[in-house]
């Protein structure tokens, strides 16, 4: 690869079965006119997507080689996952900033110019991430500080319409404008640009987060290598919201808090992770003597029988790390 890339904006998407949001998000992309997908004329933002297939059973490998020709498809032979398919895409990335772009997201306008304009000329600046709208055009939260210990206790876990607000509030960045440009610990990974730079510095996705707090985490690493995070608050983009774990069941509940241990055990040791690996699966065990008391009164009996189902597989899963 050459000292100057050829390619301003490498977009990499990791898609599994989730073809027509696929396909919206591709046709959103190309709203953004100041973006060139087929070549590298002068005056634009010289873009490449790259799309990472991790082995879908839907259409979805045929639909982009017909439907979207400019696109690099690289067809998995396996579910990779998401941490690992982002991290295919790094390697066959060619461009000076790289864009993570989750395939239930659709750009809005010039949402994506605006943000390599911004990071461009911020020199600092490793990371930003964009407004992002749920489907009914309210704000998803995407901006975040580090967790504390406190906060691995309070945020989704049961306790967290019962700890004090100024925790989740911190975590949250509450106290900032949905609107605004300013410095954040981290972003959500649905929708993250970083400079090519910042990848050569600290490496890829860490593997060992297999879905659930990469970005986290490659935020952090970010940041202790001396680059600001930026959250931007004038580019606006929608989030469909997590339509690949949705089919997951049970999975999705054992990756997000083995994640999240994850992160706690790197960065706060041995001791934290375990206290707090505890205390989830004795949630868990909470919930279903709650879920299995509502059902012998006969309220919802199929709803509460798949989450006791679904709640013992994950104390089963003894949500280890290591």
């Amino acid at each position: 690869m050459s000292d100057t890339p050829s390619v301003d904006l490498s977009i990499i998407i990791v898609s599994w079965n989730v073809v027509d949001l696929l396909r919206a998000c591709l046709n959103s992309i190309s709203n953004d006119h100041a973006l060139k997908l087929s070549n590298s004329d002068s005056g634009y933002i010289r873009t490449e997507i790259i799309v990472v297939d991790s082995l879908s059973q839907d259409t979805t490998t045929t639909m982009v080689a017909s439907e979207f020709p400019y696109v690099k498809l690289i067809a998995q032979s396996e579910n990779v996952g998401f941490t690992k398919g982002n991290n295919i895409g790094f390697e066959q990335a060619v461009g000076r900033f790289l864009m993570l772009l989750n395939p239930d997201t659709e750009i809005i306008g010039d949402a994506l110019s605006r943000m390599v304009d911004y990071i461009e000329k911020h020199q600092n600046v490793g990371i930003i991430g964009p407004h992002t709208l749920n489907t009914d055009g309210t704000t998803q939260s995407s901006r975040r500080r580090f967790p504390t210990i406190a906060t691995g206790f309070f945020e989704s876990t049961w306790l967290q319409n019962w700890g004090p607000e100024s925790i989740l509030d911190r975590f949250y960045v509450a106290d900032k404008p949905d609107d605004g440009v300013y410095d954040v610990d981290w972003v959500q990974g649905s929708a993250l640009l970083a400079r090519r730079q910042l990848y050569q510095d600290i490496g890829g996705l860490d593997t060992e987060f297999v879905m659930y707090s990469e970005e986290l985490d490659w935020c952090k690493r970010a940041k202790d290598a001396g680059w600001r995070v930026v959250y931007f608050g004038e580019a606006h983009i929608f989030h469909h919201g997590g339509k690949s774990s949705e089919q997951s069941g049970a999975r999705k509940h054992i990756l997000f808090q083995q994640s999240k241990l994850r992160y706690f055990f790197k960065y706060h040791g041995n001791f934290v992770a375990t206290v707090l690996r505890i205390f989830l699966l004795s949630s868990y065990l909470c919930q279903i003597l709650i879920e299995s008391a509502k059902s012998a009164l006969g309220s919802k009996r199929q709803m509460r029988n798949e989450r006791i189902r679904t709640y013992w597989q994950v104390v089963r899963s003894g949500l280890r790390v290591s």
